[in-house]
Parts: C-alpha cells; structure tokens; sequence
C-alpha cells in the first residue's frame, strides 16, 4: 500500500498538511489531493496543504492549497509553517527565501517563532461603500500577498462571521477572484483583535496570518495604529505585523509569530477516498 510522508503543523491555530514534494512524481493532482486529505473526521484535517518544491531563485518553492482544492497565491501562517519544516528538514538555514505565486518571500527561524518579510501590498482601496441585501457596509481592501476585506467593529462576538463574511466574500466588487474578510476591533495604537472568513477555506478560521497584516495596514493608514501592531486572533495567539509607511505606500513589511508541530506520520491510500 503507498504511503505518503507528512507533517501536520500550526501556525497560530491555522493548520495545514505539510508536504515535501521536491520529487513531482509524489503527488500529482494537488488540488484533489488537498480536497480529500483537509476532510476533518475521515482524513488528516486541515485549512490547507502546503507542498515544498524546487526553486532554481531560492532555497525552495511553496505551493499553498486551500481546504476547497483551490491554489492561493500566498498563506502568511503557511509560509511560516513551511519555513521551519524546510529548517528542521535541513533543507534550508535559519534565514532563508523561498518562491511563491505572490513573490519571493524571506524567513527568519527563532525556536518555535518565524518572521517573515511579506511582499509590499498592493490594491489599497479605503471607504468603499458596498450593499448587502439593502443594507450599507463601510469596507476596507488591500492585497496582502492575497486579498483582503477589512472590516472595523466594535463587539466581534457579536460579528456576522460566517454570514456577512461569506456574502462579503462572493460579492461583485470583489468578482471574479473573491476576497477574504476580516472583521477587527481596534483596541489601542498597538493592539487588535481580529477573525477572520477565509476564501478557499469557506469558513472562519482561529487566525490568518495575510488578514492580519493586511488589517493592520490598513488600521494604519486610517490613523488608527502605528507599528508594531500586535494582533489577537479567533485562536487566542498574537501575530506581530510591523512595517514603515510614507503616506499610501508600505514597505519593509513583517510578519512574526508562533508555529507548531503536531505530528508527523504516513498517510494511507485510504485517507483519500
């Protein structure tokens, strides 16, 4: 019977199926692979797969899946998470690069703590008005490495995650790509908690590491928060964002937070029909 070597790993309470496929002949439908090994009771379980894959630019390359079998172009949680899969594997040092759709993407190992540099976002658009069945909501958008729709609220446990986030999310000013959408409350200059509906996972999820940068930008550029911007996700963890702005534009943007490694194991034929 084949088996398929796989770590499962954390980033902050978003969890993924850890794949090294440096040799293509492993897996060859990824997104249906992805599809049936995220299915939580009958299989592994997880927001998405990542796939470690040679790169002639950099230490390697990521390719990140979403629950639903879709390709994203970059997952910050996931990008930390394979950064230190690719130290403890020896395949890449301390500091390392590795290639994703969204760019090449810089990493820095410390014990369980992962930094990354994040691509300079892109697409900031501030105060759009948009309706859903009739009713006004204010929205906030940038692109992260992925999209995002930011969404300021005072009660989050009162927020509409689920509902508005997947309204939100299919909406026609964000077709035909769809976005993410994360709803924050900002507590001080310094301080937010977030949740957040992911496209692809169709679902609320315990953190997200590009909603949590692109909710910080954005905060800021409202005035709201000045770097660092520590953020408390849905999972009770704090990502760290922290950037330099001139006005609209960012640059030298980070990421930084926790990673785990739940286990790792052989997967079995049977986990995927």
């Amino acid at each position: 019977m084949k088996k398929t070597r796989f770590w499962k790993m954390s980033g902050s309470g978003n969890d993924f199926v850890v794949i090294d496929r440096r040799d293509p002949s492993l897996i060859e439908d990824l997104s249906r692979f992805t599809q049936k090994v995220c299915r939580r009771k009958v299989s592994v379980g997880a927001d998405g797969a990542l796939f470690l894959e040679e790169s002639t630019r950099a230490d390697f390359t990521m390719r990140t899946f979403n629950a639903d079998g879709s390709e994203a172009e970059m997952c910050g949680n996931g990008a930390r998470c394979i950064a230190r899969f690719a130290y403890l594997q020896g395949i890449a040092g301390k500091t390392m690069t590795f290639e994703t759709l969204a760019g090449i993407v810089n990493a820095e190992i410390n014990r369980e703590r992962v930094k990354i540099k994040m691509g300079d976002p892109r697409d900031l658009t501030l105060h759009r008005k948009i309706f859903v069945e009739g009713k006004e909501y204010l929205v906030h958008s940038v692109n992260s490495g992925v999209p995002h729709a930011v969404l300021l609220y005072q009660t989050l446990e009162d927020a509409p995650v689920l509902d508005l986030g997947r309204k939100i999310r299919f909406h026609e000013v964000f077709s035909p790509a769809g976005t993410n959408v994360n709803f924050i409350d900002v507590t001080d200059c310094h301080h937010i908690s977030i949740r957040t509906y992911e496209r692809g996972v169709e679902d609320e999820t315990l953190a997200c590491g590009t909603g949590a940068v692109a909710s910080a930008l954005a905060s800021s550029v409202l005035g709201l928060v000045d770097s660092p911007v520590f953020l408390r996700t849905r999972g009770g963890e704090v990502l760290m964002a922290y950037f330099q702005r001139d006005g609209l534009e960012f640059s030298e943007v980070f990421l930084e937070g926790s990673t785990a490694v739940a286990y790792e194991g052989e997967l079995w034929e049977e986990a995927l029909t």
